[in-house]
C-alpha cells in the first residue's frame, strides 16, 4: 500500500533521515517507534508532502508520489494527525469534525462517518456543542483523531498519539487505534510509548538518528534486547 524507499530529508547541509524505507500494507497497524529527535515526525511530514525528500520515493498503491501536494496526497486518502492536536480552539467539537469532511469524497459520506465517529467515541457527541478549548487533553485528542476519521482515510497517521495525556487517557487512545485497525482502517503509529505502540501493532520500525536501525514483527521487537534496554529499561 506505501513503500518508502531509501529516503533522504536534508535540512540545508544536515540529513534528517539518511536513506529511510518502510512498508505499509493495506490493512496493517504499524509502529514507528524511536526517541525524540530521530526523525519520525520528520519521516510522515514528507509523506504528506509537508516537507520535500531530497532522494529516493514514496509510493502509494504503486504510485509514486513524492513531489505532490499535501492536498493533492490528502485527497489519495492519506491523512495525518499531527503531534499535538491542531485543532480549531474556537469551534465545536461538531464544526471540528465538519472540517475533516472537507474532501468532496469525504463530505458525500459526512453523515456516516460522523455516526461511526460518534459510536467509538460516545463522549463527544455529549460534547458536540462545546468548543474545543473547553475539552480536556484527551477529549481533544480524540477530536483530532475523529476529524481525521471524518476524511475517510486510506491510510491513517498518527503523530504521538498519547502525548502529553494521562496514563487513562492515553490507554484509551491506544485502545481506540487498536479498534480502528480492526475496523479496517490502515495506520502508521508514530510513538514514544513503545510498549503500548509495539502491544497493538503488527510490524515495527525503530528509527535512530535518520535511520531504521532494525525491524520486526511488533512481538519480536518487544523481546528484542536491544529495545528492552534501549526504549524499556530493561
Amino acid at each position: 500500500m506505501l513503500s518508502v524507499n531509501d529516503v533522504i530529508v536534508l535540512y540545508q547541509k544536515l540529513r534528517a533521515l539518511q536513506g529511510v524505507s518502510l512498508e505499509v500494507g493495506e490493512g496493517d497497524l504499524v509502529a514507528l517507534i524511536g526517541s525524540n529527535g530521530a526523525g519520525k515526525t520528520t519521516l510522515i511530514n514528507t509523506i504528506s508532502g509537508l516537507i520535500p525528500a531530497g532522494g529516493g520515493a514514496i509510493m502509494w498503491q504503486g504510485t509514486p508520489i513524492g513531489g505532490l501536494s499535501p492536498d493533492q496526497i490528502c485527497r489519495e486518502g492519506i491523512i495525518q494527525v499531527p503531534e499535538g492536536r491542531k485543532l480549531f480552539s474556537q469551534m465545536t467539537v461538531e464544526e471540528n469534525l465538519e472540517m475533516g469532511a472537507y474532501l468532496p469524497v469525504a463530505r458525500s459520506q459526512a453523515e456516516e462517518s460522523r455516526q461511526m465517529v460518534f459510536e467509538i467515541f460516545p463522549r463527544l457527541a455529549e460534547r458536540r456543542c462545546q468548543t474545543a478549548r473547553t475539552l480536556s487533553g484527551g477529549e481533544q485528542q480524540m477530536v483530532a483523531v475523529a476529524r481525521a476519521i471524518m476524511a475517510r482515510p486510506k491510510l491513517l497517521m498518527l503523530d504521538e498519539p498519547s502525548l502529553g495525556l494521562s496514563p487513562i487517557a492515553a490507554a484509551e487512545i491506544f485502545k481506540t487505534i487498536e479498534e480502528l485497525n480492526n475496523r479496517g482502517i490502515t495506520v502508521l503509529l508514530v510513538s514514544q510509548e513503545v510498549l503500548q505502540t509495539l502491544t497493538i501493532a503488527k510490524y515495527g520500525y525503530v528509527l535512530e538518528n535518520g535511520k531504521v536501525t532494525f525491524s520486526g514483527p511488533a512481538k519480536e521487537l518487544l523481546d528484542d534486547p536491544r529495545v528492552k534496554e534501549s526504549y524499556l529499561g530493561l
